[in-house]
């Protein structure tokens, strides 16, 4: 199954189910169940679920269009990490359960787990294994950010739940792909978005889009655009079994960039960008929190000289060999 004749009708169903109004209305804290049913009846949730389990069989690679979908339409539920959850349910032989999957990564307890909120279980990262805990189960504490879903998840001693081998490279170097094509998603539309308001936006009468130090701006965000979009589909191209050096590029490029592309997208908008009742905040509070979400580019640049320096081959043969695998 081709993922990109999938990608029309799932962004068709992503703009009907999370327009901006229904996105404040959860982050407000409304019931998100019908937004939840509709994802659920669609199938879409078992996109990366093998056909023998009863999915569509594809690959990371295969649906990244779709995750990058989600990402640019602000979904307010934890949909591509449902999906990832319930990839590794099937591969352990497991039914996935209902209702939306966060991933906490960190292996402590009070991490900040995005979507934490509205997430019905939490598929915990513990080193040696993974745990799926219900979040009845779990200390769930918001974070105190403004319409944030994001929450602290904590423990006493071990969580409760089932247990589920984990990927090769662990729970968070996945987690971390995931983030980054949602960013590349979210950056894609925050171009559009942007590029739109500069045409339209007129200042002594001409749209503001037409000068020059404006027009190298979003330039530059085109590129950071791109830049994100490239790194992540370098992340997604081994599949669940992810390398290591390709993440830490993937998620180190898409995070330096998110905070740039928001910035930009504000400048550009002026004052009117930061008002609550404008879309374009939906966005770049997202990319704030993907940016930092599994690591910052900080973490990621850091495993990446670490695996760069501890190899004595070259650095073009180092690359061909451990991030284009």
């Amino acid at each position: 199954m081709d993922a990109h004749a999938l990608l029309e009708p799932f962004d068709r169903m992503l703009a009907a189910i999370s327009a901006p109004a229904a996105v404040r209305a959860v982050e407000a804290g409304g019931d998100a169940s019908a937004m939840w049913s509709e994802l659920a009846q669609s199938g879409f949730l078992d996109a990366l679920v093998p056909e023998e389990a009863g999915g569509a069989g594809l690959s990371l690679a295969g649906i990244a269009p779709l995750i990058e979908a989600i990402g640019a339409h602000a979904v307010p539920l934890p949909v591509a990490e449902t999906m990832v959850a319930r990839a590794l349910l099937a591969g352990t032989g497991l039914a996935s359960p209902d209702g939306p999957i966060a991933l906490a990564t960190a292996g402590v307890p009070e991490q900040i787990v995005p979507c934490g909120l509205v997430a019905a279980h939490v598929l915990i990262d513990l080193g040696d294994r993974l745990v799926l805990a219900p979040i009845d189960a779990l200390a769930v504490t918001p974070t105190g950010v403004h319409h944030a879903l994001a929450a602290r998840i904590g423990w006493e001693g071990t969580p409760v739940g089932r247990d589920i081998t984990g990927p090769r490279a662990g729970l968070r170097a996945l987690a971390a792909v995931v983030r980054a094509t949602l960013i590349a998603g979210a950056a894609h539309r925050l171009l559009e978005v942007t590029t739109r308001h500069a045409n339209e936006r007129v200042q002594f009468g001409k749209p503001i889009g037409r000068q020059q130090a404006l027009q190298q701006n979003l330039a530059v965000m085109a590129e950071d655009a791109v830049a994100a979009r490239i790194a992540a589909q370098l992340g997604c191209a081994q599949g669940l079994d992810v390398s290591l050096a390709a993440v830490a590029v993937a998620k180190s490029t898409a995070s330096s960039v998110a905070a740039r592309l928001a910035g930009t997208a504000h400048a550009v908008h002026g004052a009117i960008g930061i008002s609550e009742e404008f879309d374009l905040q939906l966005l770049t509070r997202r990319l704030h929190e993907w940016r930092l979400a599994d690591g910052s580019e900080g973490y990621w640049n850091g495993v990446l000289g670490a695996a760069r320096l501890a190899d004595p081959a070259g650095s073009v043969d180092w690359i061909r060999a451990d991030v284009f695998a």
